[in-house]
C-alpha cells in the first residue's frame, strides 16, 4: 500500500533570497505523547501545532501558515491552541522532551522551578538552543556553549531532564536542565560537522553522525567512546534506534543503510538505495540517492527513509527491498507519528507533508522479542540456555 499523501503546509512568508539558508524545514517532530507537531519552517519561526490537524486541512491538502509580526498566533482547538516560536536564528533541529505536558487549564507555572512539564528545544544558527514551555510558549532558557549551528537535538526518552545537541562545531553537549541548563559534558572525537544525534530508548546508549564514513557510539553512562561503527563509503548523515534499543540504523550520502547490532558493532543488514526507474543515465546517478533521514517506526517493524532521489521509501525490517514508494520533492527529515499510522517529512522549500503509513499488528513473536530486549543486551541473551535459533531471533539474526 503505497503512502498517500494526507496534507502539506506551506509557509506564509516568502523567501528571503539575500539569505544563502533561510527557509528550508531541517527538522519536523511530534511530541511524545502525540498531541503536538513542531515545524521549523524556515525565516526563524517554529511552529507549535496540536495534532491532529483540522479535518480542513487533512481534506485540502495544502493549508499556508501565516506569521504576524513577534506575536503568537493561536487558533483554539480544545484547550490547545496554535503558537508561532519566533527563535531570531535560523531553526535547524527541534526535539520535544519526554515528559508529561501539563493538564488542561493548569496556571502553575511548573517549569519555571524544574518540575516537569512538555518543552521543546530548538537549535539554531548561531550556536544558541533555547527551551521553550510547549503550554504556554513562554522561553525557559537559552543554553550557550555551541560555535557553530546547532544541527540536531535528542532528549532522554526516560524522562531525565537530559538533554543532548549536536553541532557544526564538531562536538556534542550534553545540558541539564533541572540545573537550569547546566552544561554537563562536551564530546569530542568527530572531526567533521556532526548532522545527527540519537539516543537510544534504554538510555544507555548515544549514536552521533558527522560528516565521516563512521559514526560513533557513546555510552550515556560515563560519556565515554564506546566504538566507531565503520561500514559506509560515505557520509554519515542519519541514524535512529529502535523502539527496543537492539538495532541501530545509519543512513549515508553513499545511498545505503546499515543495520546494526549496537552492543557488538555487527552489521546486521544493509538496505541499498537503487534508482526507482533502471532506464536512467548511469552517469546521473552518482548523488541522487544521497540519503538524507531514516527512522524507525513505533513498533519497531519497518524503516522510513528519504533521499536525493525525491522518493519517501518505507521498508519492512525483513525485507532488502522496499515495500512502498511516494514521490516527493527535495525532501530533508522523516519522522513517524508516535503511535503509527503517519510519517511527517521536510522539504528544502520549507515545506510539511504528512503521509500514510503502513500500520501494522505485531505478532506475538515480535512483541515478546521486543519486551525483552528492551532490558537484556545482546550479551545477556546469548547468554540464555535457550536454543540457538530463539538466540537468533532474539538478537535480529533472523529476519
Amino acid at each position: 500500500e503505497e503512502p498517500v499523501l494526507l496534507a502539506e503546509l506551506k509557509p506564509g512568508r516568502p523567501q528571503r533570497y539575500d539569505w544563502k539558508s533561510s527557509c528550508e524545514t531541517w527538522s519536523v517532530a511530534f511530541s511524545p505523547d502525540g498531541a503536538w507537531f513542531a515545524w521549523s519552517q524556515g525565516h526563524c519561526v517554529v511552529k507549535l501545532i496540536p495534532w491532529p490537524l483540522g479535518e480542513a486541512e487533512l481534506g485540502c491538502k495544502t493549508s499556508e501558515r501565516k506569521s504576524r509580526g513577534g506575536k503568537a498566533e493561536t487558533r483554539s482547538r480544545g484547550a490547545a491552541k496554535e503558537k508561532t516560536l519566533e527563535c531570531g536564528q535560523i531553526v535547524w533541529g527541534l526535539a520535544f522532551s519526554a515528559w508529561p505536558a501539563a493538564e488542561d487549564g493548569d496556571t502553575d507555572p511548573a517549569c519555571a522551578v524544574g518540575l516537569p512539564c512538555l518543552v521543546l528545544a530548538t537549535g539554531l544558527n548561531d550556536g544558541q538552543i533555547k527551551v521553550w514551555e510547549v503550554q504556554t510558549g513562554h522561553l525557559l532558557f537559552s543554553l550557550l556553549g555551541h560555535q557553530d549551528v546547532v544541527r540536531d537535538l535528542s532528549f532522554a526518552p526516560n524522562g531525565s531532564p537530559i538533554l543532548v545537541s549536536a553541532s557544526r562545531d564538531k562536538t556534542l553537549r550534553v545540558w541539564d536542565l533541572s540545573r537550569d541548563g547546566r552544561q554537563v559534558q562536551v564530546l569530542s572525537g568527530h572531526v567533521q560537522w556532526v548532522y545527527c544525534c540519537s539516543i537510544s530508548p534504554d538510555c544507555s546508549m548515544l549514536c552521533s553522525a558527522a560528516g565521516e564514513k563512521s559514526a560513533l557510539l557513546w555510552s550515556m553512562r560515563s560519556y565515554t567512546l564506546i566504538r566507531r561503527l565503520e561500514g559506509h563509503q560515505s557520509s554519515v548523515v542519519s541514524c535512529d534506534f529502535s523502539p527496543d534499543s537492539a538495532l541501530l540504523v545509519t543512513a549515508s550520502y553513499d545511498a545505503c543503510v546499515i543495520m546494526w547490532d549496537p552492543y557488538t558493532g555487527e552489521q546486521l543488514r544493509t538496505l541499498r538505495h537503487v534508482p526507482l526507474h533502471s532506464a536512467l543515465d548511469s552517469s546521473s546517478e552518482i548523488h541522487t540517492s544521497s540519503l538524507r533521514s531514516v527512522c524507525f517506526s513505533p513498533e519497531g517493524l519497518y524503516l522510513a527513509t528519504v533521499a536525493d532521489d525525491r522518493l519517501l521509501r518505507i521498508w519492512a525490517l525483513e525485507l532488502r527491498s522496499p515495500v512502498a514508494f511516494a514521490p516527493m520533492t527535495n525532501g530533508l527529515c522523516c519522522m513517524y507519528f508516535p503511535h503509527g499510522g503517519f510519517i511527517a517529512t521536510g522539504t528544502r522549500d520549507g515545506h510539511v507533508q504528512f503521509w500514510t503509513a503502513p500500520r501494522v499488528l505485531s505478532s506475538l513473536k515480535h512483541l515478546c522479542r521486543k519486551a525483552l530486549r528492551t532490558f537484556l543486551t545482546t550479551y545477556q541473551v546469548l547468554a540464555l540456555p535457550i536454543p540457538r535459533k530463539l538466540k537468533e531471533f532474539l538478537t535480529y539474526r533472523t529476519f
